[in-house]
């Protein structure tokens, strides 16, 4: 990590920036995500402001790559014509400086097939990095047992070990109880705080926020557009979950946190910690 310095105060005025930019630009989003995803990735973008497209199939990515903002490619329920697709993607974003966000989900010896396809995506230089702590753990090269595709891990375990990660991403985010930041352009890393419990509880709020990151990327710096996604969610967990406690009407009342997030709940909400 460089000698860069900057201050909590620096950081919320960037997130306004990144979040005002997002919603004037409505930036072109290209999502590769799972099936359990892709609908509530959709609705999440839209209501953050930024425009999602499904696209996935090899025939048609190369060239709606090329025209987007930003690409995210979640492997979450990967098929064998959809990781075609995600590597064509992945090799034309590298190509044409595209940003773009890597989700590793499930990545570790259990699921050996779609591990190995995150090993090749590797090699296109994902922009950020995104994961639960299992699964970045496993991607720094510790064998860890996960459940299914969910963490057996505390993120504040792993954020030590995801520093190797550095070498093929620009930034690494560990999403928890607290999420962790790294980046090559700061000597500190991020956590950030907040949101709810019930987050978990719904499908696809990992997935989505890999997705919010892309959209970000488009607009600001990696290392911002990644606190900004991760602020943005952590806000919008806290307000929802101090209208409801029933996952149903949090669903939706996540949806219009997501959506209504403004100057004043960042500048209000924003709860992060530098860590050297």
């Amino acid at each position: 990590m460089s000698n860069f310095t900057i201050t909590i105060e620096d950081i919320h005025a960037h997130i306004s920036q990144a979040w005002e930019k997002l919603k004037e630009n409505q930036p072109l989003t290209h999502c590769i995500t799972n099936s359990v995803a892709a609908n509530y990735v959709a609705n999440i973008l839209l209501a953050a402001g930024a425009s999602p497209a499904m696209i996935d199939n090899p025939f048609e990515v190369e060239d709606f790559t090329k025209i987007s903002s930003a690409l995210s490619i979640n492997t979450g329920t990967p098929t064998t014509e959809q990781t075609q697709a995600m590597l064509i993607a992945a090799k034309t974003a590298n190509l044409h400086e595209k940003p773009w966000v890597l989700d590793p989900v499930g990545y570790g010896p259990i699921l050996a097939w779609r591990s190995a396809t995150v090993d090749q995506l590797l090699k296109y230089k994902p922009t950020i990095i995104r994961g639960n702590a299992s699964e970045i753990s496993n991607l720094a090269g510790n064998i860890v047992d996960s459940k299914g595709v969910d963490s057996t891990l505390n993120s504040a375990e792993v954020y030590a070990q995801a520093k190797i990660l550095l070498e093929s991403t620009s930034c690494v985010a560990i999403s928890g109880e607290s999420d962790f930041i790294l980046s090559k352009e700061w000597n500190v890393i991020i956590q950030v705080n907040g949101g709810s419990y019930l987050q978990p509880k719904i499908t696809a709020t990992g997935c989505a926020l890999g997705a919010l990151i892309a959209a970000y990327t488009s607009v600001a710096t990696p290392t911002i557009a990644t606190i900004a996604a991760h602020v943005h969610f952590a806000i919008a967990g806290k307000l929802a979950a101090q209208k409801t406690q029933m996952i149903g009407q949090f669903y939706s009342a996540f949806l219009d946190e997501i959506f209504s997030l403004n100057i004043d709940k960042i500048q209000k909400y924003t709860d992060i910690k530098m860590i050297n």
